[in-house]
């Protein structure tokens, strides 16, 4: 029998029976809740700033920026799905987005050097959702939440370091 849950407003599947109690699947499932609203946002403001930028680095850039946004559209699938799969509806709308997230629109058209320092602030804070998660999925012993978080976490650690080398002199 279906039951409502009082935090989402949604039914969820209480039958669900992999070896995580109700409340913590709720608990990891709101946490990846937040990560898949930072990286679609990560992912809209990277797509933005594609399309927008200028300047002697805009073929670099423009690839690039390209690279990670085609990255962040797939993390936004695979975290969907781990929601989905832990039995909780995945938030999928920009009201839904604009609640959770932690990373801030950036209004306007910013120069190049700082795309790319926004882009890395907002790296940053995926990782640092990520790593709020974590410890929870090893207390409940959800290895397949802990790897999909330790794998954005390697991601966005990396492209962060990419990004923060060209702000360089």
């Amino acid at each position: 029998m279906p039951k409502k849950s009082s935090s989402t407003n949604t039914t969820t599947n209480s039958s669900i029976n992999i070896g995580i109690d109700d409340k913590t699947r709720e608990t990891i499932a709101k946490g990846l809740s937040r990560l898949l609203a930072d990286t679609y946002t990560l992912y809209l403001k990277t797509h933005n700033f594609h399309w927008n930028v200028t300047g002697p680095m805009f073929q670099t850039l423009h690839l690039m920026f390209e690279g990670q946004y085609n990255e962040l559209a797939l993390a936004v699938d695979t975290i969907a799905e781990r929601i989905r799969a832990l039995g909780y509806p995945a938030p999928a709308t920009y009201s839904e987005y604009a609640k959770l997230t932690s990373i801030s629109e950036t209004e306007g058209v910013p120069k190049a050097k700082e795309m790319i320092r926004l882009l890395v602030e907002g790296q940053e804070t995926v990782v640092r959702t990520a790593r709020e998660i974590f410890p929870l999925t090893e207390e409940a012993h959800d290895e397949p939440s802990a790897d999909l978080l330790t794998q954005r976490l390697q991601i966005h650690e990396k492209t962060a370091w990419m990004l923060r080398s060209l702000l360089e002199e």
